[in-house]
């Protein structure tokens, strides 16, 4: 019997005390450092790995989190080797530092004791409504809490934390570390309303009469329909992790899985799938492995879980026999020319149709806006919240980060924390300026 608790525990272990200050003393210390450059928040990764050399901690710690409140999730997150570990000096000749991994170290040296780094602001008087608990939400109104504004966020579902809590597979981030930085976030005087979601029990007319500034965090949890016969027998991507994280227990594995997709979210659940019991799991992508949108060192990784990859393959239809899953009907694809999103577009190789004999389909291929953009009349580019360089969205007052407005270049988390950090310095300008001018 499989124990979905160990099968999906974090895969790489927490440093003890000696090997971090090993690692750490391993660093160069490099003046205007390229990993710090590396890094979408700018965290001085010399400055916080030479306290964790000198044994102050709670110093590392606080060098992290001035630059990124969430450091806890992004160390263990983050594609360190396409970031700072990747731009890593000694990475030339030497084993790159473990920049994560110290930075996991760190983090979870105040987390684990309960200490607080920071405290909320002295109160200023100002109201800001934040919508949406994934890390940019939680980073803006952290850092806006930091200088004495009062936040609330209000979040549509159960738990805050958003895909960190419900989207990234518990090997990378347990709910735990997730629900950890939560708490520092209402600790720093935050409210977190669950529940609560925008046009359905909350308008916009109501936040604007109670809130001086609106901060959207929305996210993209909507996946898009590939429109093809059978897609109710699959099953949705994100809700495959989330039950993965929430209830494993109760998780129905298939004998034989397709996944369909090749982001990250792919790779995900086609790990939970071979790791909690599948004889066979196939990823079916219909371009080839040059256009796949996973990091290259989780491609690797997964194919040591033993996943097998089925490119140049579209899915046609999911077939069934007695209302269950039997298979998915898919035909050979080739690239021919670029299409809107730059890449080669697939077309279908005529009387190449072949079955895959599957008992269970996942569908994960990528996630697109909710419908609150065209609620709000908020203007948009390629299906995402357009904003100006201050984050400021076309209606005065409205902000907006994090994944629903990356209409270009790839979604991280990392970048909606640095999204949620530097909307909530141009919201505090911003209604400083007001106060000022009113008074």
């Amino acid at each position: 019997m499989i124990d979905p608790k160990h099968a999906l525990a974090e895969h790489l272990p927490p440093l003890s005390a000696q090997e971090a200050l090993v690692e750490a003393n391993r660093c160069l210390f490099c003046f205007d450092a390229p990993c710090t450059q590396a890094c979408p928040t700018h965290i001085d990764v010399p400055r916080f790995v030479k306290k964790i050399a000198t044994h102050n901690l709670l110093g590392s710690a606080r060098t992290i989190l001035e630059s990124n409140l969430l450091g806890a999730t992004c160390a263990r997150v983050c594609p360190v080797e396409e970031l700072c570990v990747g731009a890593c000096v000694l990475g030339a000749e030497h084993k790159p530092i473990a920049i994560g991994r110290l930075q996991r170290y760190a983090t979870d040296f105040v987390y684990q004791r309960h200490l607080d780094v920071f405290h909320a602001g002295t109160p200023n008087g100002h109201k800001v409504a934040v919508i949406g608990a994934g890390p940019a939400g939680l980073s803006c109104a952290g850092e806006l809490a930091r200088r004495g504004h009062g936040v609330t966020i209000f979040e549509k579902r159960e738990l805050a934390g958003g895909l960190s809590t419900y989207g990234i597979i518990a090997l990378r981030e347990p709910v735990e570390a997730a629900l950890a930085e939560v708490e520092m976030i209402r600790r720093l005087g935050v409210r977190i309303e669950t529940g609560v979601e925008l046009g359905r029990n909350l308008t916009i007319d109501h936040l604007r009469a109670r809130f001086d500034a609106v901060f959207l965090a929305v996210g993209l949890w909507a996946i898009p329909e590939m429109e093809i016969a059978g897609e109710e027998h699959m099953v949705d991507g994100l809700e495959y992790i989330e039950q993965s994280k929430l209830a494993p227990h109760a998780m129905k594995i298939g004998r034989h899985v397709a996944v369909i997709g090749a982001g990250n979210t792919a790779i995900d659940c086609a790990t939970i799938a071979k790791r909690l019991g599948a004889e066979t799991v196939v990823m079916v992508y219909r371009r080839s492995q040059r256009q796949m949108t996973a990091y290259a060192h989780e491609y690797d990784f997964v194919k040591k879980e033993g996943v097998e990859f089925r490119f140049l393959t579209q899915p046609l239809r999911v077939l069934t026999a007695n209302g269950a899953v039997s298979g998915l009907e898919c035909v050979r694809m080739r690239l021919g020319t670029q299409d809107a999103s730059g890449r080669p577009a697939p077309q279908a190789v005529e009387g190449s149709e072949f079955v895959l004999a599957v008992d269970q389909v996942v569908k994960a291929i990528g996630q697109e806006m909710t419908p609150v953009a065209a609620w709000l009349g908020l203007e948009t580019k390629k299906g995402k919240i357009c904003v100006n360089d201050s984050f400021e969205t076309n209606i005065p007052g409205i902000f907006a980060g994090g994944d629903c407005i990356r209409w270009k270049g790839a979604a991280s988390t990392v970048m909606g924390v640095q999204d949620g950090k530097l909307a909530a310095r141009a919201i505090h300008e911003r209604l400083q300026a007001q106060g000022a001018a009113n008074g």
